[in-house]
């Protein structure tokens, strides 16, 4: 297997984050090699300034724009990061990925999810992760888990968030077993070892990059 793909999804406030650091230290300390981490938007020098323009609280963007601006981000983010990667033998964490476009434009914005997918397979050239990990949180939970100011997206109410949940319970259903979906209500340690878990089997299964006693089952 050329390197592996591993996305973590989910609405605002669900850990992404962190469980993404808490994979890549678990999979260092147990000699996977090369990890690499980038985020949705940024990643780049083009998609950290873009990220700005996206998040930045008084923005007033078009959604048909703020559809484009995740798409050029992304794009450059798979030509200039994730593929050469990949390509190198790595294993990379995305803090979210296509789908997040159709969760949040797609469910959110209502987007028709035919003319996203066509966008994403242009910006990804076809690129899917090998696993995608949903941090399911209830849409209510959003804004008291926000420790910081709330960008542009974190602004938006209860109503946009449960569509945006549920957008993604329809993708992890139609995913298959390339989705797992995890509890984010859980304690943070509890969510990281079910995923470490799960990550762990795949590697081993999968792929030459992970082998050893040091497998977590319990």
């Amino acid at each position: 297997m050329p390197g592996l793909f591993i996305v973590f999804e989910g609405i605002d406030g669900a850990g992404k984050s962190t469980q993404v650091e808490m994979l890549r230290n678990a999979l260092l300390s147990r000699g996977a090699g090369e990890v690499e981490i980038c985020r949705e938007p940024g990643g780049t020098p083009l998609g950290e300034s873009v990220r700005k323009v996206l998040l930045e609280p008084g923005a007033r963007l078009q959604p048909a724009a703020e559809v484009l601006l995740y798409a050029a981000c992304r794009a450059q983010l798979v030509g200039e990061v994730i593929r050469p990667a990949l390509a190198r033998g790595s294993i990379v964490i995305g803090d979210r990925f296509s789908d997040s476009t159709l969760a949040y434009q797609g469910f959110g914005r209502g987007f028709p999810l035919g003319f996203l997918e066509q966008l994403n397979g242009l910006a990804t050239g076809g690129l899917q992760p090998h696993l995608t990990v949903l941090l399911d949180l209830p849409a209510e939970r959003v804004f008291t888990r926000l420790a910081k100011k709330a960008d542009r997206i974190e602004r938006e109410g209860v109503p946009f968030f449960q569509k945006v949940r549920e957008g993604y319970l329809y993708l992890a259903r139609r995913g298959g077993s390339r989705y797992l979906v995890f509890d984010a209500l859980l304690p943070v340690e509890e969510v990281h070892r079910r995923i470490w878990r799960a990550v762990a089997d795949l590697l081993q299964t999968k792929s030459p990059l992970f082998s050893g006693p040091n497998r977590i089952d319990t």
